[in-house]
């Protein structure tokens, strides 16, 4: 199993196929946190996911700690996000995306970050001075490229057609949810899906624009790990397996679990990979956010990305079609 490789414009070194989210990693954990980043690392996994946000900033010092004491930083691609909504307060400022990108660059011990995304738009913002704020930061190298998480499509085209129009850098990557399950209800507010039927026109927009995409929850907030029946949804009681059962579990896609299992006996994969080989195989420019706690976690996702669907089988996990 071998890992493939992408290009965006700005960043200078190739991106993983598969990124390793970090929103797990912790100082109170070394040991177990660093053998799970070199596991990713020595099976290709070249890129990691990051945030202002992640453990009150103890994930980035723990990140770039491991980066600096394993001489990686010539070698790993590191996305970072900021101006997350803190304490109801919405932060999409130039103030706060400021602020925020220097206290992640301090906790990294970094002098750049290759990929820098807006964990969040506030659509009542102007693009202009967002965009403005942002190529400031690029060409002051701090960061390489940029983008939006859980941006829309029209935020993201009017924020670029300002780009041009100023002859200032645009966006150049994207991170929503995607998955083969369909959200019936938002888990929180402010997320962008491009799943399902709904997603339809965002997902063109995206084909036509060859945007990457940064995909969230390809395993639907853990509905395609097995754990979630239709029998037996009364039974979980954690905040995020509650969060699971409100905003997945509902008959269409049970369906399209019961298509994913069904596929991955044929296959000779889990469910979990049927989910993962789904959104790599849609026929986009797509790197999926991957939370594996271990290398063998990764391993299996690598060996799902091995795997390419038709595109007949997509439509038919999709509930469009059957497969003949």
């Amino acid at each position: 199993m071998t890992m493939e490789y992408g290009h965006i414009e700005g960043v200078a070194k190739p991106i993983a196929r598969l990124v390793q989210g970090t929103a797990m990693v912790t100082s109170k954990e070394l040991e177990r946190n660093f053998a799970l980043l070199d596991a990713v690392f020595e099976q290709g996994g070249t890129t990691f996911d990051t945030a202002h946000g992640y453990g009150s900033g103890d994930c980035e010092r723990t990140v770039g700690r491991w980066v600096r004491e394993r001489g990686l930083r010539d070698q790993v691609v590191i996305i970072g996000k900021g101006a997350h909504p803190y304490n109801g307060r919405q932060r999409v400022t130039p103030e706060d995306i400021t602020s925020d990108l220097n206290e992640s660059l301090e906790r990294f011990g970094f002098d750049f970050i290759d990929l820098y995304l807006l964990h969040r738009d506030d659509t009542s913002k102007p693009v202009g001075p967002i965009v403005e704020v942002l190529n400031q930061h690029h060409q002051a190298g701090k960061i390489g490229a940029f983008g939006g998480s859980n941006w829309s499509t029209a935020r993201i085209a009017e924020a670029n057609a300002y780009a041009a129009t100023h002859g200032l850098k645009p966006f150049v990557a994207s991170s929503p949810n995607f998955s083969l399950a369909v959200q019936v209800k938002a888990p929180w507010e402010g997320c962008i899906s491009i799943s399902g039927p709904d997603g339809a026109s965002e997902r063109a927009w995206y084909a036509a624009n060859r945007i990457p995409l940064f995909l969230w929850s390809s395993l639907s907030g853990g509905f395609f790990s097995g754990r979630f029946r239709r029998d037996n949804l009364a039974g979980f009681d954690s905040y995020i397996d509650k969060l699971c059962v409100e905003t997945y579990c509902v008959e269409p896609n049970f369906k399209r679990l019961d298509r994913a299992e069904q596929l991955g006996r044929e296959k000779g994969l889990s469910i979990p990979q049927i989910a993962t080989a789904y959104v790599l195989s849609y026929p986009l420019d797509i790197y999926p956010l991957v939370g594996c706690a271990t290398g063998d976690e990764f391993r299996a996702n690598l060996a799902a990305a091995a795997v390419k669907l038709t595109a007949k089988e997509l439509a038919w996990l999709e509930l469009r079609g059957e497969r003949g």
